[in-house]
């Protein structure tokens, strides 16, 4: 028998349907808000109150900072929503909140270093029931690192999305609900098509709905988010690819490694990098050249290619002419 709602439900029902209604998917949000109303029944409270948010707190103070503020905070945004119609329901102090600890600097990969992860990725052992997993993860690499695509944006792909012949992918429906076409290098159209033709070798299923990073025979299934991370972390510690401070390399951070090469490859080119920025951002999914920015980290080999390419534009400016 189901329980029946109580107030804190009704508010959540509210709070999604509005932001749903704007676009907003709010996944991570819900589960987060559910989890809350089971626990407060489950510990006698009717309603969300000081002492039950504190309770629900402490039930998971192990967590990192990070995700114990962001927990708090989506309590915080539900509370302030309810207020409107609510004035006299309990919002939580952010004053209190768990502070967040800063985020791990991204490990930024060179081109070297991708080449000893596809090395990895051959190495990987193929199994009857996953006869492609080195295919499967050697492409997944190239299109994290040459395209900059996102974990879960990756894991979503099917052969619906991916347009051989012209060598474009189709990103449906991501971050903010956006959708965008991503034409791909040379390099990583011919990774895809020799994928391709091991994934029809292999009769995997070929609906157009199959997806594309298919790596179990006798069910069609795709990876989930946290299986691909499972491989990628294998790869990672096969290839012995780390960081200054010794940490691997994160799937986030091939991410940052696609923003800071495009970079680089511009300031070689001679183009004008800030011209060139709203492209990058749009490639990406960005819906402002700010979020993008959150990408574009200073490394010494991007302040060498800035610094030559201001050289051979203002150079003679400052030696009076004499270059």
């Amino acid at each position: 028998m189901n329980q029946p709602q109580t107030p804190l439900d009704l508010a959540i029902e509210r709070y999604l349907l509005h932001w749903r209604a704007l676009g907003r998917r709010y996944v991570r949000e819900e589960h987060t808000l559910r989890s809350l109303s089971r626990f407060l029944n489950e510990h006698g409270f009717s309603d969300l109150t000081q002492h039950g948010f504190e309770t629900w707190c402490q039930a998971f103070s192990s967590l990192r900072g990070i995700t114990q503020r962001n927990q708090q905070l989506i309590v915080c945004k539900l509370c302030r929503f309810r207020q409107r119609t609510e004035p006299d329901c309990f919002v939580p102090d952010r004053r209190r909140f768990r502070r967040s600890s800063p985020h791990d600097p991204p490990v930024i990969v060179s081109g070297t270093e991708i080449a000893r992860m596809l090395d990895a990725c051959d190495r990987l052992r193929a199994t009857w029931q996953s006869p492609l997993r080195p295919a499967l993860c050697r492409v997944a690499v190239v299109l994290l690192y040459s395209a900059g695509l996102r974990r879960g944006e990756l894991v979503r792909l099917t052969l619906a999305d991916v347009n051989e012949a012209q060598g474009v992918l189709h990103i449906r429906e991501s971050k903010c609900h956006k959708s965008r076409f991503l034409p791909l290098s040379e390099d990583a159209r011919a990774e895809v098509r020799r994928y391709l033709r091991k994934r029809l070798q292999a009769q995997f299923d070929c609906g157009l709905d199959a997806p594309l990073l298919c790596h179990c025979v006798a069910g069609f299934h795709g990876y989930s988010g946290g299986g691909f991370q499972h491989l990628f972390t294998q790869v990672m510690s096969s290839a012995q690819i780390q960081g200054a401070d010794g940490r691997q390399p994160r799937i986030l951070d091939l991410r940052h490694s696609f923003a800071i090469g495009a970079l680089l490859r511009w300031y070689k080119d001679g183009a004008d990098v800030q011209v060139k920025l709203p492209k990058l951002s749009m490639y990406m999914g960005h819906v402002s050249i700010l979020s993008t920015a959150h990408y574009l980290r200073w490394t010494p080999a991007l302040a060498q290619a800035a610094s030559e390419q201001f050289e051979v534009g203002f150079g003679s400016l400052i030696d009076g002419g004499t270059s």
